[in-house]
């Protein structure tokens, strides 16, 4: 599947802003089955400089500073990609969980090693108590990884309700787990806690889902939005995606952007602004098929 992405973030401030820096993480990443063609970004007013880097994770991060008087300030990204069915493997056939908790802490390869930097707490995912206890249910002794964690998603898609306005981008994990709502980056985290707390390795992933129109309708454009998953490293096989929102294996609809321990990692528009008074933000994301 191909797709055409267009994500603009735009502020506009009610006095005048002397000075706005951000950093963006809006090119998405190569993957085994994502290939990435021309991107391009435009920002209005037109910064100083522009910059671009790779970040720890290997996802793209770039900086900018607009050093004059603005009022206004719009970023648009323009991304051009194919996406390839993704395999994964049968749940019952992946190794024991506790197998594969021992071999993270073994580093018993390359790619445990790897993986084992995302079995810890991180700034938006702490592990407690409360989640390891409710994570355990889907964990009995031996269950196959994958299966357990199928299990783990598919508890969090009927048990919780999403509601754009239970949370805010800092709201814990155990706070949604108490209320029993929030959106799909509180069920990443929330998931991805639950399985730390075992000894997993899980990785938050952002990027886009492509909406599909109701039976008749024309697709409205900007009607689509980020997304938010995670992914589960199982041992013989790498990283397997899970989306606890969809309650689904994330396939050619699913675009990944970029990937960390947790939201903090990779927030698409970050950074800092002198003067401006209150301002008002919008985004708008499509994502567009293309034949």
């Amino acid at each position: 599947m191909r797709y055409r992405i267009t994500h603009k973030t735009a502020y506009r401030y009610s006095e005048p802003a002397s000075l706005s820096q951000n950093e963006l993480i809006l090119k998405p990443r190569m993957t085994a089955t994502q290939t990435v063609g021309p991107c391009r970004l435009e920002i209005v007013p037109q910064p100083q400089y522009l910059s671009e880097r790779i970040d720890f994770f290997g996802n793209t991060v770039q900086g900018f500073m607009v050093q004059h008087p603005h009022s206004e300030l719009a970023m648009t990204a323009f991304s051009e990609m194919e996406i390839l069915p993704q395999g994964s493997p049968p749940p019952e056939s992946t190794p024991p969980w506790e197998q594969v908790a021992q071999q993270l802490t073994a580093h018993t390869g390359s790619n445990e090693l790897d993986a084992y930097q995302f079995v810890f707490a991180s700034p938006l995912v702490a592990v407690g108590a409360a989640v390891r206890e409710y994570a355990r249910v889907s964990f009995p002794p031996h269950r196959p990884v994958l299966a357990g964690a199928m299990d783990l998603m598919g508890r969090i898609f009927t048990g919780f309700t999403y509601d754009k306005t239970a949370t805010t981008v800092d709201t814990g994990v155990d706070q949604v787990l108490a209320d029993r709502k929030g959106v799909c980056q509180d069920f990443a985290h929330l998931a991805i806690s639950g399985l730390r707390s075992l000894g997993l390795a899980a990785r938050y992933v952002s990027g886009y889902l492509e909406t599909l129109p109701p039976p008749g309708k024309p697709k409205l454009v900007g009607a689509d939005a980020s997304h938010a998953w995670l992914s589960l490293f199982v041992p013989g096989f790498g990283w397997v995606d899970l989306d606890p929102t969809n309650n689904l294996i994330p396939g050619e609809r699913h675009i990944t952007l970029a990937w960390g321990r947790d939201y903090g990692d990779v927030t698409p528009v970050k950074g800092v602004v002198m003067g401006g008074g209150v301002h008002a933000l919008s985004v708008m994301v499509d994502v567009a098929a293309q034949s």
